[in-house]
């Protein structure tokens, strides 16, 4: 029988890695000195122990602070033509690609998620490498009209060593979403992904490497909460980029603010999904689903609460979504299900905790409800419908295969109770009558608004954040590069003339 240790032992070896542990990759290797302690994986679809990985302490964010910034003031990436840049990160993506299956496979069995999915991840970091890779020489500063004795122009300079904290929703796109962009400004980065599931942020840390990054430039060290707290308050940061919850990321915006460390922050969302009685059922239904129950639901801009039109065609629309989710098929993400596990038991329990609130307060279970009893940590595909968007999960992110209904009967109760949310990522919006549609959209307060159309995780081309409690900042699309830059203004006085 093929146990899940020796599955991933067979992709490592077949990736050139003869190992069954793997440790914080710094200054262009894996460390063989480091101060923590080696914790095992556990594969999400089975519970079975998968690989070791060193558990980071903060004097190895404190060597790998180091080697960034001594790579970035040698100057040996930071000042380097962008088009030669731009080359290697394009060299990046191509072995992306020629590894993707195993890369793919890792990804698997380390989150959870269904393969064809992991796939895709690695496809999209692929992308974000490519996308970044061709934009690394076309950005650049302007010319300024003062006078004609003077000239004025401003060059965007990287910003220096960027500290990332990532998810464990989706490690290798989040190594690309930041990474990529940073290394394509000229940046030096930090990366510290969640413990749950380091194995592809290191993996493509060793590929940078083999295409021709320098040594020093990607560092990728796992760790828990003493790592996470040691990169945000690092005084050898430049900038931070963190992916999260709303409370770690209070914590990380007060540490980088004592060192005056500007910040990225996205913080995930309750995000609505709104059907109108006149949508296209089969694009809505087929939508809907896939925002709630992709990725198990671990996904920040899942549509967590759909905002149905009251009536017989609201009425008929939950119960074809029911059937639906009761036909997902759910197993180990290695057998390509529908629907894979949660990340671990801790937050198979979380999500337990919000089912056994679901019918308080006059909540309704429509389908689901409860712990699949097989070998991993798997929670039933899920829809709650509740009497409002007072009730508990309507207003908790619950990160988890649960989709929260309330019914509304008008537009403006529609935004009204989209808008009722501490938090503003992204929507959806269902319906054929296009004035609605655009209505809608200026009126949601929300970093994405799509219509008649799913959004998830990928879109590398278009600006990603979110209003209010989703944080702040923009990654993905051009927008994404701006936080690893600089603007620098250069005046010139020209003809001899001093400025009066």
């Amino acid at each position: 029988m093929t146990t899940s240790s020796s599955r991933i032992s067979e992709t490592l070896a077949a990736l050139g890695y003869e190992t069954d542990r793997l440790t914080p990759y710094i200054d262009g290797a894996f460390e063989t000195d480091f101060a923590g302690e080696f914790r095992t994986l556990i594969d999400p679809g089975t519970g079975e122990p998968l690989i070791e990985v060193a558990y980071a302490q903060p004097s190895d964010i404190d060597r790998a602070v180091a080697a960034a910034r001594s790579s970035f003031e040698s100057g040996v990436w930071s000042r380097r033509r962008p088009s030669e840049r731009g080359r290697i990160l394009n060299r990046i993506a191509l072995t992306l690609r020629e590894r993707a299956a195993a890369l793919a496979t890792i990804e698997t069995l380390d989150v959870g998620k269904p393969y064809s999915q992991a796939l895709g991840d690695i496809e999209a970091t692929a992308r974000y490498f490519e996308f970044y890779g061709g934009f690394a020489d076309k950005h650049g500063g302007r010319t300024v009209p003062l006078a004609d004795h003077l000239v004025d122009f401003t060059e965007l300079e990287p910003v220096g060593v960027s500290g990332q904290i990532i998810p464990f929703n989706y490690p290798a796109q989040n190594t690309g979403r930041g990474g990529a962009p940073a290394l394509a400004a000229g940046c030096s980065v930090v990366l510290k992904p969640s413990p749950d599931c380091p194995l592809t942020p290191l993996l493509i840390a060793a590929i940078a490497t083999e295409c021709g990054v320098p040594d020093g430039v990607l560092n990728v060290v796992p760790g828990g909460v003493e790592a996470g707290s040691a990169l945000s308050s690092h005084p050898g940061i430049d900038q931070i980029t963190f992916t999260g919850s709303v409370a770690t990321g209070k914590q990380v915006a007060h540490a980088a603010a004592e060192n005056l460390t500007p910040s990225v922050l996205e913080l995930g969302g309750k995000s609505p999904t709104i059907v109108f009685g006149d949508a296209d059922f089969d694009l809505a239904l087929a939508g809907v689903s896939a925002s709630i129950f992709f990725n198990a639901g671990q996904t920040c801009a899942a549509g967590t609460r759909l905002l149905l039109e009251s009536g017989e065609r609201g009425d008929e629309f939950l119960r074809l979504l029911g059937e639906k989710a009761q036909a997902l098929s759910i197993g180990a993400g290695i057998e390509d299900p529908d629907l894979g596990p949660l990340i671990s038991g801790r937050q198979q329990e979380r999500v337990e905790g919000y089912l056994g609130a679901a019918t308080e307060a006059g909540g309704v279970i429509r389908a689901g409800g409860g712990r699949v009893d097989r070998p991993g940590f798997f929670i039933e595909p899920t829809i709650v419908e509740v009497p409002g968007n007072a009730h508990r999960l309507a207003q908790e992110e619950i990160f988890g295969p649960v989709l929260t209904v309330i019914r509304f009967d008008t537009l403006e109760e529609a935004v009204r109770i989209a808008n009722d949310t501490e938090f503003g990522l992204s929507s959806y919006v269902w319906t054929r009558d296009i004035n609605r549609a655009l209505s809608l959209a200026k009126r949601i307060r929300a970093g994405q608004v799509n219509v008649n159309t799913f959004q998830v995780g990928t879109g590398i081309e278009i600006p990603f954040g979110g209003y209010k409690a989703s944080g702040w900042g923009r990654e993905k699309g051009i927008e994404g590069i701006d936080s690893y830059l600089q603007t620098k203004n250069i005046c010139i006085g020209v003809n001899s003339e001093l400025t009066r």
